[in-house]
């Protein structure tokens, strides 16, 4: 009995150069929020051990310029300023500051080739990492906030609006954080982007809007915290009008959004560089 290959029977050659047409089956493309979660509890075990140290630092920091603004600032409008600035600026810090020079050190050092290798969506890595940074600033804006209340005498009823403030104003900081990092030529153009973005959110975060001058209101109006500021101090009051606060939220949420995007499309410019 003799084997006779299959190339040689009749049809055979058709038969074979007809399979070899045939494209390979190639594995399900990765979806978004799988990828986004698993980048997100990667960017966490990552940053865990060496950002808390920072976030005492952030931490202290906003509670010392409170303890400050103390003996100038007596309470009314202008210390529910004070503590919503001081809050949201430990925001700021970690989200903007660290994640500015966390781009700027990746791109330089090509890790942006390490994730470009990964079936990773672009958006999902800078959701992922955002998100991770974002995650560190939860206790230290709640100890923040309840430090303030108690220190100028502010309710602390409806401090339940931290769990959007905190989401929102973290994503339109870290969106702005991200994409200075990966627009800035340089690591440490990213590092002082990041610091100047930070001093902007703790002058024109911290500092109550009537006594800057009117120059100084509208370049806080383009600050993306501004709204999120403006959305926990509403809240201190008497009778807060809850429709200003949902707009301030809502205008925050629209800020996130477009700085996410923004920092997707310096992703995909930095890494095809």
């Amino acid at each position: 009995m003799s084997v006779v290959p299959a190339e040689v029977l009749p049809g055979g050659a058709l038969a074979a150069e007809e399979r070899a047409r045939v494209p390979a089956a190639l594995g399900p493309r990765a979806r978004l929020w799988p990828s986004l979660g698993a980048v997100y509890r990667a960017q966490l075990s990552r940053a865990r051990v060496a950002r808390i140290p920072l976030l005492f630092v952030a931490t202290f920091q906003s509670i010392g310029i409170m303890i400050l603004m103390r003996g100038v600032v007596d309470g009314g409008a202008e210390a529910q300023a004070v503590v919503a600035g001081s809050s949201v600026l430990v925001v700021a810090f970690v989200a903007l500051n660290l994640l500015a020079q966390y781009f700027g050190q990746l791109r330089a050092g090509g890790g942006l080739d390490h994730y470009a290798t990964l079936p990773v969506p672009p958006a999902a890595v800078v959701l992922g990492a955002a998100g991770a940074y974002a995650s560190f600033t939860v206790p230290g804006t709640i100890v923040t906030a309840v430090f303030g209340c108690v220190l100028f005498g502010l309710p602390v009823a409806n401090l339940w609006v931290l769990v959007a403030v905190i989401p929102l104003a973290g994503a339109a900081l870290a969106g702005l954080g991200a994409a200075l990092g990966l627009l800035a030529p340089r690591p440490e153009l990213a590092t002082l982007l990041g610091q100047l973005g930070m001093s902007a959110a703790l002058l024109l975060g911290v500092l109550p809007p009537d006594r800057l001058p009117d120059v100084v209101r509208y370049a806080r109006d383009l600050l993306p915290s501004t709204y999120g500021v403006e959305a926990f101090a509403r809240t201190f009051r008497g009778d807060p009008d809850w429709a200003f606060v949902l707009g301030d939220l809502a205008v925050c949420a629209g800020v996130g959004v477009a700085s996410l995007a923004v920092a997707t499309w310096a992703y995909r410019r930095a890494a095809v560089r």
